[in-house]
């Protein structure tokens, strides 16, 4: 491992401490796992007392030090939140902290990106106007001059779900199901499929919008319209596509066995067989960004903030799969 991860500090309020504080205990003694923190070094020693924090200058010295203490690039908070309880003057260092964990990305000082969840409402104030992590990673990328295609990708076990339209009322999303959206993820897909989990010619399969895929229009036609032209277009160019598939049969087990990847219409067609599956170790991945970011599927928490019961196994299975493709991409 010759850079380490960069763990972005995420809503500091949340359980991102905590969870940060497990992962590190748990990963500690794991061959090429190591990560450093961009966050408040003597924040999180408060969060977690006994914790012991290495503050580095460089992502570099993380990989020294990474199996002695958690290694934190020490980033002060304007203040320090009281778990649970959002403080808004936090919010710039929460933004800042992702613009910096991109820019060492693309300085080759960190072999990928893992970001703790954010309270999005706490970052409107601040100037922040995304829908989420992965259309700003996006924007960042397009501002250091590589504009991209973002695809979000879902994983839990062996399922890997990509929502085609994300964070949309339902309402609207028939009018955002164009061929070109289709078909531009399932490129990008593939593409990172390839690079990232090394399968040479990925299985991709797509589920229709209405019940039963339509059943040959009598429950809509989108699948006639919009769906099925789109997979003509991509089996036309060589993909190994199926579908559009009934989505209430498309993810037991054995149906799991013919694809590797599966492009759903909309954001819970995907998200609730990946939570389902696995609630607590779901990984979000950002596909198609010129550098790897993963996340664990879940928010802040702040319910839960410092009451000592934060599931870390979401944050841990993300940073390991950051780790296997950066490996996969060397």
């Amino acid at each position: 491992m010759t850079a380490p991860l960069i763990l972005t500090s995420g809503e500091p309020a949340g359980i991102a401490p905590e969870i940060t504080a497990a992962a590190w205990a748990a990963l500690r003694g794991e061959p090429g796992k190591a990560f450093a923190l961009l966050g408040d070094a003597n924040y999180w020693r408060a969060r977690n007392p006994g914790l012991p924090i290495a503050e580095v200058t460089s992502p570099a010295e993380a990989l020294a030090a990474f199996d002695n203490a958690l290694p934190v690039l020490h980033r002060p908070l304007a203040s320090h939140p009281a778990p649970g309880r959002i403080a808004l003057d936090t919010a710039p260092q929460v933004i800042a902290a992702i613009d910096e964990a991109v820019s060492l990305a693309f300085k080759g000082w960190a072999s990928g990106i893992v970001t703790n969840p954010i309270q999005k409402e706490a970052l409107y104030g601040a100037g922040f106007r995304h829908q989420g992590h992965t259309d700003y990673l996006a924007h960042l990328s397009a501002r250091n001059g590589k504009p991209v295609q973002e695809v979000m990708m879902l994983v839990a076990d062996d399922l890997r779900a990509i929502p085609v339209t994300v964070h949309i009322p339902l309402k609207d999303v028939p009018a955002q199901l164009t061929r070109e959206a289709i078909q531009s993820q399932a490129r990008v897909t593939a593409q990172d499929l390839t690079r990232y989990f090394g399968i040479d010619r990925p299985r991709l399969a797509f589920t229709g919008l209405n019940p039963h895929a339509g059943e040959n229009g009598a429950m809509g036609r989108e699948e006639i319209e919009v769906i099925r032209p789109a997979l003509d277009t991509l089996r036309a160019e060589g993909f190994d596509v199926l579908g559009p598939l009934s989505a209430d049969t498309a993810f037991h087990a054995e149906a799991r066995a013919t694809y590797d990847a599966i492009l759903c219409m909309y954001h819970d067609q995907a998200l609730i067989p990946v939570k389902t599956l696995d609630f607590h170790g779901g990984i979000n991945v950002s596909l198609g960004l010129p550098f790897i970011r993963t996340s664990p599927d879940h928010g802040t928490a702040l319910g839960i903030a410092g009451k000592g019961i934060a599931n870390p196994k979401s944050l841990i299975a993300a940073i390991r799969l950051a780790a296997k493709m950066a490996k996969a991409a060397a």
